[in-house]
């Protein structure tokens, strides 16, 4: 039963992969092309196959498309195979999940409630590493100050702030000093 799909959005080609317990294992946000993109879910993946996700997972396929496009939709309560995953990276996950589509916190805000501005890198450290964006919204959180500070996904910082737009977000500062990003 564990497979793969992938679905467009406003974004481009985004994938989504699922074990046979019907939880997310990883998500793939658009690569440069359509092509990169399947070719990177595929290769993560290889014990999987593509496919038509179950009913179960094309609802959260359906879901996912839309808070991409402003729903209000946090999706946490989708369930995420996250046995390797570190309990702190879990925790930031968990955090980083609350947040609404259309809205933004900050490396600090996070770090606040996990503990103080001393894990602040480490909230950065957990959001570089993960595997289920868009599921885990890393584009919602940005630097101090409304900067848009990093994005570890392909496309980087212009993909972080299209995510960010598509979905409502007032962006200010976060997209100041990037011409042509839109």
């Amino acid at each position: 039963m564990s497979g793969y799909a992938f679905f467009d959005t406003p974004a481009g080609l985004c994938g989504l992969a699922w074990n046979d317990a019907l939880q997310v294992c990883g998500g793939q946000l658009p690569e440069a092309t359509p092509e990169l993109t399947r070719q990177r879910l595929a290769q993560r993946f290889r014990a999987s196959r593509e496919g038509a996700p179950p009913p179960a997972m094309a609802e959260v396929i359906r879901r996912l498309a839309a808070a991409l496009q402003g729903a209000p939709d946090t999706l946490e309560d989708v369930p995420l195979d996250e046995a390797d995953v570190p309990a702190f990276h879990r925790r930031v996950y968990a955090l980083a999940r609350r947040i609404p589509p259309g809205q933004t916190r900050t490396y600090g805000d996070l770090a606040a409630e996990l503990g103080g501005p001393a894990v602040a890198r480490a909230v950065g450290h957990a959001l570089g590493r993960n595997h289920f964006a868009p599921l885990v919204p890393c584009h919602r959180v940005m630097a101090a100050g409304g900067q848009s500070g990093g994005f570890s996904g392909p496309g980087g910082l212009k993909t972080k702030l299209r995510l960010l737009q598509l979905e409502g977000a007032a962006l200010g500062a976060a997209s100041a000093g990037q011409p042509g990003l839109f």
